[in-house]
């Protein structure tokens, strides 16, 4: 009887080689996944790199949908002209541009120049920017860093009527006692649609807490963190209990990733405060 061993297939037979995967073409990715894609690097590394890697990724980053949201914090690190590029940026949305980000750089003329948009959210840090501010009757968040103090609250309310989110942040050391609630006083007589404020580091008192409560209607969101001036007393504690859905308390961590804040210090007493 003939052994059956003989007919069945080898234990140690090699497999057949795999088929090697032809290299992706990145030229030929759909522009909707490619534009998620590029949406990840900054503006200068779309302008100045992603762009010239071939036709069809220069097609996406001409397209203004790209540019409708423009980050440029943190620019001050590079050696690059960031003005002229920011213009350009904001040239390539094509008048779609609704939130632009800047930080370590910039004019008045080129927030006038921005201003040309219908711009909704902006967040400046350089001083010399924000007497522009005014000029952006569309803009419903405003976030500014350093010296915020010196910002002509009530013309910003008066010019900015859709305002809904205000974030100023900085922590003075010093400021004369009898304007602490000046802030307060005109965010309350200003901007009276406000939902989300942060008054990060400010010298404002209960009663300036209270004015805002009874000026602004639709507040919901109020971060106090390092005003130390606010003591809930009175009724006060009760009323931000009822009206506040979310609230910061003087005393509360600053050391939050999911809500960081630019901490900010400047000493001595403002000209104005002390007139």
């Amino acid at each position: 009887m003939a052994s059956s061993s003989s007919s069945s297939p080898s234990s140690t037979s090699v497999p057949p080689p795999m088929k090697r995967e032809k290299p992706r073409n990145w030229a030929e990715m759909p522009p909707e996944l490619l534009s998620s894609i590029l949406l990840r690097l900054s503006v200068t590394e779309i302008l100045d790199k992603a762009q010239r890697v071939c036709r069809s990724w220069r097609r996406v980053c001409k397209d203004p949908l790209m540019w409708r949201k423009i980050d440029m914090r943190n620019s001050e690190t590079m050696d690059y002209d960031f003005e002229a590029i920011c213009r350009h940026a904001v040239d390539r949305s094509q008048g779609g541009l609704l939130e632009i980000r800047i930080e370590g750089f910039g004019s008045d003329s080129l927030l006038t120049y921005i201003a040309d948009s219908n711009l909704r959210s902006l967040a400046l840090r350089p001083i010399r920017l924000v007497q522009a501010v005014a000029k952006l009757p569309l803009l419903e968040e405003l976030e500014v860093s350093q010296s915020w103090r010196k910002l002509n609250l009530k013309a910003i309310g008066h010019s900015c009527p859709l305002l809904k989110t205000l974030k100023l942040n900085c922590l003075v050391y010093r400021r004369s006692a009898r304007n602490l609630d000046i802030d307060a006083l005109a965010i309350a007589e200003s901007i009276p649609k406000l939902r989300h404020l942060q008054l990060f580091g400010n010298c404002l008192t209960d009663v300036g807490v209270n004015v805002i409560l009874d000026k602004c209607p639709h507040l919901e969101d109020l971060d106090l963190r390092k005003c130390f001036n606010v003591n809930f007393v009175g009724n006060l504690e009760k009323r931000c209990s009822e009206r506040i859905k979310s609230l910061r308390r003087p005393d509360d961590s600053i050391a939050d990733p999911d809500d960081a804040v630019d901490i900010l210090y400047s000493g001595g007493t403002d000209k104005e405060d002390s007139d």
